[in-house]
């Protein structure tokens, strides 16, 4: 109806604007931006609404009057990630753990059913974008294809390539390559902050006071690690500037091998790459003897086994910056979470 439509009289006239807008995103895709009919490539424009950035969150939180710490804005952005719809939702006069323990535990939590309500508005049989979801939660690093099948059981096909492409134009999950493979061998890696805390802390949990109860538990911990390195993903372009090489030409990836993960890579086209440490801590980061051996073995390894012959800068992004001691010399770049606000 909406081709023929268009087709027989609205594109003749110069006084019609059809602006397509909403939560249903399988439909926008296919039936829109992917169409092989009658509207095939109408489309002059296309505005694809992400998330709020740190400093766009920090700002509309400031707007509600709700004015808090960085450290805090960050815990509620890596629990909620940039949705306005969630953040609307934080009220300024409790702190940020107030905050998800009551929208995510305590009785009524209305997180505590966005869950499956998300994925049902936006994905016709929404199951099945819901089983690649809980399959990528269960490795940080992400799966492959063939891993991806073999936990879900979803068939190979274009059935599958459509519902891994509508998750990524989400904004739910990104596909990436590892340092020097080929586009083929990409991994799906699940980057939505609040499926990502649901999953680890809210499904299973029948405790209204939760997240008060087991703040400084080692899981809680564990989690705020791996979701700082989210955040932290979802803004290179702010750790780009504050490097000071925005212009420079660069490539984004990870390196994984038996022997040693690097979750971020930047690949700078001056002959130069940073590899990137990310470490959310409540206090400065210490580096230890034995932490450092780890990173002196992930510089050697990546060094041997990519062959590169560019520079390696050794790089920490950390919530409060590195404590000076006789280890400390070896981080080229040190950045604090202020940089990821700009």
């Amino acid at each position: 109806g909406l081709e023929h439509f268009w087709n027989s009289w609205a594109s003749a006239r110069n006084d019609i604007l059809l602006i397509v807008c909403g939560s249903a995103a399988s439909w926008m895709i296919n039936r829109l931006i992917n169409n092989r009919g009658g509207l095939h490539n109408r489309i002059t424009g296309r505005i694809k609404l992400a998330p709020f950035s740190l400093k766009e969150t920090e700002k509309f939180l400031t707007g509600r009057n709700a004015i808090y710490n960085r450290y805090q804005t960050l815990q509620l952005y890596m629990a909620f990630g940039g949705i306005p719809f969630y953040l609307d939702l934080i009220r300024p006069e409790k702190s940020a753990s107030q905050n998800i323990n009551d929208l995510c535990f305590a009785s009524e939590a209305p997180f505590r059913e966005e869950y499956i309500n998300l994925y049902a508005s936006l994905f016709n049989k929404h199951e099945r974008h819901i089983s690649i979801i809980e399959a990528l939660a269960t490795k940080g690093k992400g799966l492959n294809r063939k891993e991806i099948i073999k936990l879900t059981k979803l068939p190979d096909g274009g059935g599958l390539t459509r519902i891994l492409k509508e998750l990524e134009e989400s904004n739910f999950i990104r596909r990436y390559k590892s340092f020097e493979k080929k586009q083929r061998e990409s991994l799906y890696q699940l980057i939505d902050l609040y499926s990502l805390f649901y999953l680890r802390f809210i499904k299973n949990s029948d405790n209204k006071n939760f997240w008060i109860n087991n703040i400084e538990t080692p899981g809680i911990f564990s989690w705020s690690g791996y979701a700082f390195e989210i955040v932290c993903l979802h803004h290179t372009d702010q750790l780009k500037k504050a490097l000071g090489i925005s212009g420079v030409q660069t490539s984004i990836s990870a390196w994984h091998s038996k022997y040693a993960q690097i979750d971020l890579v930047i690949d700078r086209r001056d002959q130069v790459i940073n590899i990137c440490e990310m470490k959310f801590s409540i206090n400065k980061f210490i580096i230890d003897k034995k932490y450092a051996e780890n990173l002196r073995n992930k510089l050697g390894y990546f060094k041997q086994i990519t062959k590169t012959k560019k520079a390696l800068f050794l790089t920490l992004i950390t919530t409060y910056g590195v404590e000076q001691n006789q280890y400390a010399g070896m981080v080229r770049n040190s950045l604090t979470m202020d940089v990821l606000f700009d």
